[in-house]
This record gives structure tokens, C-alpha cells and sequence, in this order.
């Protein structure tokens, strides 16, 4: 009974501090699992045995194929027939949020939306409406397609090898199609129908119009041969002046040097191109003694050149920028990277940018080399919006990397090769094959994610050791006492639904299954039913942003609140829990 007592504090603490989110998920996993070896709940031998479990080895292979996949420009090729169907924003509503859920299916739901929210931005400019409308159901689409496949969402890949490890056998790559193929169908045609009055109309990414209008904030100011700052550098200028600006660019007579430099000493005559609110610029022109030069808005012209880009982009849900700011960063002094605006929840960012820390979802609009933005976004794990041809990628190779992830489909599905070797072959071959060059090979795993299962598999071990999971079984069932194993199903459901919403679904998988198959076994009915409440309760956390990385990706280019979630979610949470078990039921019976 101690050693219950502890697993359960344990795991408490550690969902606290996931909601809590001081400190990221793959470091409080790590905690809870020393925690839990130190009092002994884990055996030595097991502590560090999740890193080599099936199921994280599998992840790891996933997330290569899936960004080789994106990066080859797959699917890209099929994001560009969205431009083809038709200029009604239904239909293109439709087409986004089908092709979405298929992709995910197949390609991590991240690696997806990373293509697919800059389409919907750009058919938002060009007549769709507003991007709103649009964003969230593709996201919730991208969850719904990582039901259909096994390899669509790590908690699939957790279940079956717990199924494997439990009865002797995994499930198969499309033992998960039936059940999740119908409630992706059911998913999409009720938010086809119910969108447009339960997700929220915001004004961030208009037709027209962005969060930050730049040209109204850049203006030329003139340097007189008295002036204060003559002789000395543009970063001793930035030093004196500490509220919101940037020097985009430096005109000398016909010259134009877009993102100068910060050593660049300023020159009497230099007509310096400013971003600026207009208190800022009054408190330059009193520090320095320039003067104003121009009499009407600036065009882009003075941001942009052929070498230098400004290049809108959203901070993604791991992204290195999360809790630092420009300044800690040293963006511009390091890479030569302008920080001109900074878009939360589609609101523009006022204070001073340098000292901004950046949150997931923020839109950025940075100007730079284009090349070295293109560095920047993958270092610091960034996703472009608005400039397509900053796709993380090279030449598109199409058919090679189908046609071997095609062959790694399909040896798993024959049962010629199991599910990890066949797609850790497959990575391999990708590799090989130059469709990711080696060194973006261990740039682009989701180490956190890895850490994250590695961590809280043995934990799940520790809780069925404990007795603690058959515990909470028998809870479930005294709740559901008298009533069909289809209610205690349903509960389970909810409960992995909730958990979910607020840890990261990987974990929910793990700490729910083995409760799942001790209900199974006191009820004495088949275990697969419940396996597969628990996967399906899993992968649709809708309710909340961060209950998975596409949901936060489209927090920013969308414009929403952290409340705008469930107004759409919660509906279609309702929905898919009243259609699952039945579903369920009807493709894996409990007396089979």
C-alpha cells in the first residue's frame, strides 16, 4: 500500500508541475523517474530501460521520416492543389482541413501544419476571409488524422507496444484505421458545419492586413554634420536609446545597406531608416539631433534588398526562443537578425522588442540575410509564414522518399518487418539517400518528446508494479458499478481525454493504459477495447492550446485566446465521446 501511496504522489506531483509548466515536461518526467528509482519504486536495472523501449525507438524514426517527408516537399507539392479548388471559402475550407488530416496520418502533425498554416495565410490574403476560420479546424484535423494510422501520433505507437509487452503482440500499422478513419470523418463534417459559428472571428490575419502595419512605423531620419552620435556606432545608439526601435537600413547618397551592421559608425549626411512608435521617435531626434527626412510613409523597398528578406514566422512549441528574449539572444550581433515585430494572440507587441520573451505561438517578422534566416528559423526551431520560399528544405525528390516510406508501410503492414525496424530502415534510408542530409539527422527528433517517453515508461511500469493501476481500476469500475463494461470504457475515455488537455498526450497514453487493462481483466472482457479508448483519448485534446504543438502553432497566426479553445473543442470533444465507444465496440468486440 506504501509503494501505491508513493507512485501516486509522485505522478500527482508530476502533473501539477506539467500544468504548472515552470519547467518543461521532459525534465519534470526525468524528476518524477529518479524520484521514483531513489525510493525504489523502480528497480535499478529498469531506471534508464525506456530509452531503449520499442516505442521510443519508433518516435524517434517517425519524426526523421516525417521531416525528410517535409522537407522533400511532399507535402508542399499537395498543399499547392489547395490554390486549384475553387475560390469559395467553403470549399476551400474543406479541401484545407481534408488535406491536413490525411498528411497527419502519416507525417507528424507539426511537420504538417508547418506547411500547411502559411497556405492558409496565403489563401486568407487572396479571398478566403479570415484565417481564423480556417486555422483551428485544420489543427484539430491534424489531431484527428494521427488517430487513423499507428504511426500517426506517438500515443498510438505507446499503446501497441504496451499491448505487445501485455498479450504477446502489438498492433497492426492499420488496426487503428477502422475506429479512427470514422471519427476523422465524423471530426471533419462537424466542424464543416459548425466552424462558422464556433470559432472565433478574429482580426489578426485579415485578407489584407497583418497584425502590425510596418510601413506607418518607418521613417528616415537625416544626420547633420553637429549631430551627437556622428563618429560613433549604430550599437552605441541602440545603448543610449532603450525603448523600441531597430535600424533596418543606412542610405548614403544612392546607396542602401539593409540591415546594417551594428559596428557601422554613423557619418554626417547618412539618412538612417528607423522602426519606431512615434514617442521613440521623438526621444532619438531629442538624444541625437537628427531630422526627420521624409515627408510620407516608407515603402518595404527600404526593408527589403536581394540578399536581405523580412520574413514572417511563428515561434513553435519547443522552439529555443520560448523565455528568452532578442536581446539574451544576441540575434542581430550573432546572425545579423532584425527583430521588427513581434504579433501575440494577433495583437502587436508594443514594449521594447529587444527585451521581449518570446512565447509558443508568437509571430515574429524578422529581417536578415536570407539565407541565414533560414538558419535561424531551424536552429532555433521557428516555422516561416509568410515568405514560402523559406521552406526548410532543398530540392524537392518526391517519388524516393514515397517510395521508401511506402515500402516501410507496407513491410510492417505484411508483418515482413516489425513497425520499429522497418521505419528506423526507413529513416536510414533517407539518410542515405540525401532526401536529409546528416547533419539535420538528430537536429529534427524531438529530443524532449524522447526524454518525455523514455522517463514515464517505466513509471507506467512502476504504477501496474505497485498495484496502484489495478487500484484505480477497481475505483473506475465501484463508480460504474452495475452498469455495462461500455461505461466503464466511457470513463476511462473521458478521464484519458481530460489528462490529455493539460500534459502532454504521450504521458496520458502511458499512465492510462495499464489502468485501461487492469479494467479489462476485473471485468474479464478483451483488453484491445480499452487499449484503444485510451489511444483515441489521447490523441483529441481540443480543449485546451496546450494540449498538443498544433494547437499552439495556430495560437498566434490565429489570433486566439487561451479561451478561444473550447468554444469549438469542447463541442467536438462531446461529439467524438458519444460516437467512440460505440465505434469501438463495433469493430473490437469485448467477448472476442
Amino acid at each position: 500500500m506504501l509503494d501505491q501511496l508513493l507512485i501516486g504522489a509522485i505522478l500527482i506531483g508530476a502533473l501539477v508541475l506539467f500544468v504548472w509548466d515552470k519547467w518543461r515536461y521532459d525534465i519534470v518526467a526525468m524528476l518524477a523517474l529518479l524520484i521514483a528509482a531513489a525510493l525504489g519504486l523502480v528497480p535499478a536495472q529498469e531506471v534508464f530501460a525506456g530509452f531503449g523501449n520499442a516505442a521510443v525507438i519508433t518516435v524517434a524514426a517517425v519524426l526523421v521520416i516525417s521531416h525528410a517527408m517535409w522537407r522533400s516537399g511532399v507535402v508542399d507539392a499537395l498543399a499547392s492543389l489547395m490554390k486549384r479548388v475553387g475560390d469559395k471559402a467553403w470549399i476551400q475550407m474543406i479541401a484545407l482541413t481534408t488535406i491536413t488530416t490525411i498528411c497527419s496520418a502519416f507525417i507528424s502533425n507539426t511537420g504538417t501544419m508547418a506547411i500547411m498554416i502559411p497556405v492558409a495565410l496565403q489563401l486568407s490574403r487572396s479571398g478566403l476571409g479570415h484565417a481564423s476560420k480556417v486555422l483551428m479546424p485544420m489543427a484539430f484535423g491534424s489531431l484527428l488524422g494521427g488517430t487513423i494510422t499507428m504511426i500517426g501520433t506517438p500515443p498510438n505507437i505507446i499503446i501497441a507496444d504496451i499491448r505487445h509487452e501485455a498479450l504477446g503482440s502489438s498492433f497492426g500499422i492499420f488496426d487503428f484505421t477502422p475506429v479512427g478513419l470514422s471519427l476523422a470523418a465524423i471530426g471533419l463534417v462537424f466542424m464543416w458545419v459548425t466552424s462558422r459559428w464556433l470559432v472565433p472571428n478574429t482580426t489578426s490575419r485579415d485578407a489584407a492586413n497583418s497584425p502590425y502595419d510596418m510601413s506607418s512605423y518607418i521613417t528616415e531620419l537625416w544626420v547633420p554634420e553637429e549631430a551627437n552620435f556622428v563618429g560613433q556606432t549604430l550599437f552605441e545608439l541602440e545603448s543610449k536609446i532603450k525603448d523600441n526601435f531597430a535600424i533596418v537600413a543606412v542610405k548614403q547618397g544612392k546607396t542602401v545597406t539593409t540591415a546594417p551592421p551594428r559596428y557601422y559608425r554613423i557619418k554626417p549626411e547618412d539618412v538612417l531608416i528607423i522602426e519606431a512608435d512615434t514617442e521613440t521617435l521623438q526621444q532619438i531626434i531629442d538624444a541625437t539631433g537628427f531630422e526627420l527626412n521624409a515627408d510620407e510613409e516608407l515603402a518595404d523597398r527600404f526593408l527589403i534588398s536581394d540578399e536581405v528578406q523580412v520574413v514572417e514566422g511563428v515561434v513553435g512549441p519547443d522552439s529555443r526562443l520560448i523565455g528568452r528574449s532578442a536581446a539574451d539572444l544576441r540575434l542581430r550581433h550573432r546572425f545579423g537578425v532584425n527583430v521588427l515585430a513581434v504579433a501575440r494572440q494577433g495583437q502587436p507587441v508594443k514594449p521594447n522588442l529587444a527585451n521581449i520573451r518570446f512565447k509558443p505561438g508568437d509571430v515574429l517578422l524578422l529581417q536578415g540575410d536570407a539565407e541565414i534566416l533560414t538558419d535561424v528559423f531551424r536552429r532555433f526551431g521557428c516555422f516561416p509564414l509568410a515568405q514560402r520560399s523559406m521552406r526548410i528544405g532543398g530540392v524537392k525528390k518526391l517519388f524516393t522518399p514515397l517510395a521508401i516510406f511506402a515500402v516501410a508501410i507496407l513491410a510492417s503492414a505484411l508483418g515482413l518487418l516489425s513497425v520499429p525496424v522497418a521505419f528506423t530502415a526507413a529513416a536510414g534510408a533517407m539518410v542515405l539517400a540525401n532526401i536529409i542530409p546528416l547533419r539535420e539527422l538528430y537536429e529534427n527528433v524531438d529530443w524532449p518528446i524522447v526524454v518525455l517517453l523514455g522517463a514515464t515508461i517505466p513509471l507506467g511500469g512502476a504504477l501496474e508494479r505497485s498495484g496502484a493501476a489495478h487500484t484505480l481500476a477497481e475505483w473506475a469500475l465501484f463508480v460504474s458499478s452495475d452498469a455495462p463494461a461500455a461505461i466503464a470504457m466511457t470513463i476511462l475515455l473521458v478521464v484519458t481525454i481530460s489528462l490529455s488537455n493539460i500534459v502532454n498526450n504521450a504521458a496520458a497514453a502511458v499512465l492510462m493504459a495499464p489502468i485501461g487493462l487492469n479494467m479489462a481483466a476485473s471485468l474479464d472482457v478483451a483488453p484491445d477495447p480499452f487499449l484503444m479508448a485510451v489511444a483515441i483519448g489521447a490523441a483529441i485534446p481540443f480543449i485546451t492550446p496546450i494540449g498538443h504543438q498544433s494547437n499552439i502553432l495556430v495560437m498566434g497566426p490565429g489570433g486566439y485566446a487561451f479561451g478561444d479553445y473550447w468554444k469549438l473543442g469542447l463541442p467536438l470533444t462531446v461529439v467524438l465521446t458519444a460516437a467512440t465507444v460505440p465505434l469501438i465496440l463495433w469493430f473490437w468486440p469485448l467477448y472476442g
